[in-house]
């Protein structure tokens, strides 16, 4: 038995080796089918996560705010529902509180907040000047700026009354301008230990704001789990964003289908086409392989076995540059790398061979059907 197998694999790497030119226009159209396969898998595979980073720079995709109609949330509660995220996924977690105060006795609304957060969950906001580094520096919109006059570095005046009405005034430095071409322009934003302190009511968020790298369906799942688990507290998705990230993401992974499908077609058609060529030029010697009784069963286990070589290497090779080509495409759209995934290694090898082995049953259909009489006689 192992003489057989032996004598078969000499015969098969010796029918390789004499054919070197054809076979290397097979291996090549195999390995860029690979190299291309790979790519696309990992980047399909990838383009979530990706994406999702991606659109967290146009704002929250969820947002926590009371469930009782009037009133705050407390921070507990929050705190309660936060615990239900997924730590890795949460880019940012910003709170927000709204109070009506005067500036330089003109009336505004102040908002109180996280900076360190808003800067993940709102990294469009456009800041002339600085962001405030301590608790007596604010923000102001540039509307409020244009109208006071106030430049980063002025202090001001903010003054106001607490739930009790207790009168409060205190300075404040400007630390920056804050401009969104939203309703922060008409706000003044400080941070939201300074609000709590001021109105006398600490530990009470109005709005919180979340910003999770995750797809729609699981944001549906997260936020109805909040929802049973936390009842004072109600999320909601913003569906602005999640609409546009789903409809983005389909269009991604659908051009990414039609990448793979025309290269593994292509493929398909070089690989044929040249293991045809071999059939056609090996005609008397297979003739003469039938003509001395070799079945048509060996002849299609020579070929399919050649085909299995082909796949193998061409597999192996695409899958060494298909990381490369994969991350280099990552590197250059989304600024940031991929993870290596093994399992997509292997099934890239195992379409390879599917692919080799489909482009092989033509060839090798040919081949059974050669006519040794003929082909011995020159026709």
């Amino acid at each position: 038995m192992n003489k057989k197998y032996s004598l078969y694999f000499r015969m098969l790497f010796s029918a390789l080796g004499r054919r070197l030119s054809r076979m290397f226009i097979a291996v090549l159209a195999i390995a860029i089918g690979a190299t291309v396969l790979l790519g696309m898998l990992t980047i399909y595979y990838d383009i979530p996560r990706q994406l999702g980073r991606e659109m967290r720079s146009y704002g929250a995709n969820m947002i926590l705010v009371p469930s009782a109609e009037t009133g705050n949330m407390a921070r507990e509660d929050v705190e309660e529902a936060l615990v239900l995220l997924p730590e890795s996924k949460v880019v940012g977690a910003a709170p927000y509180r709204y109070e009506a105060m005067r500036i330089n006795r003109q009336p505004i609304t102040a908002v109180g907040t996280d900076f360190a957060q808003v800067k993940k969950t709102r990294p469009y906001w456009q800041i002339e000047g600085a962001w405030p580094q301590a608790e007596d520096e604010v923000l102001i919109g540039t509307d409020i700026a244009q109208y006071t006059r106030l430049k980063p570095g002025a202090v001001v005046t903010i003054s106001g009354q607490t739930k009790e009405r207790e009168r409060f005034s205190a300075k404040m430095k400007i630390a920056g301008i804050v401009k969104t071409g939203g309703p922060e322009d008409g706000y003044v934003v400080m941070d939201i230990a300074a609000l709590e302190m001021f109105m006398d009511t600490p530990d009470e968020v109005e709005v919180f704001e979340l910003s999770i790298a995750a797809p729609a369906e699981e944001l549906a799942v997260l936020e109805e789990r909040i929802r049973q688990a936390v009842p004072a507290v109600t999320p909601r998705m913003v569906k602005r964003i999640t609409q546009s990230e789903t409809l983005v993401l389909s269009k991604l992974q659908a051009l990414v289908y039609l990448v793979t499908i025309v290269m593994l077609f292509l493929t398909l058609i070089c690989v044929a086409t040249t293991m045809m060529s071999m059939v056609m030029e090996r005609r008397k010697e297979i003739g003469l392989k039938k003509a001395i009784g070799a079945e048509n069963r060996s002849i299609v286990i020579e070929f399919l076995g050649e085909g299995i070589v082909l796949g193998l290497v061409g597999g192996m090779i695409g899958s060494v540059f298909g990381w490369f080509f994969a991350r280099q495409v990552s590197m250059s759209v989304f600024g940031r790398g991929i993870s290596f995934e093994p399992l997509l290694v292997f099934a890239t090898i195992a379409i390879s061979l599917v692919v080799t082995i489909i482009a092989c049953i033509l060839p090798i259909r040919r081949a059974i059907s050669i006519e040794p009489a003929l082909v011995l006689r020159g026709e």
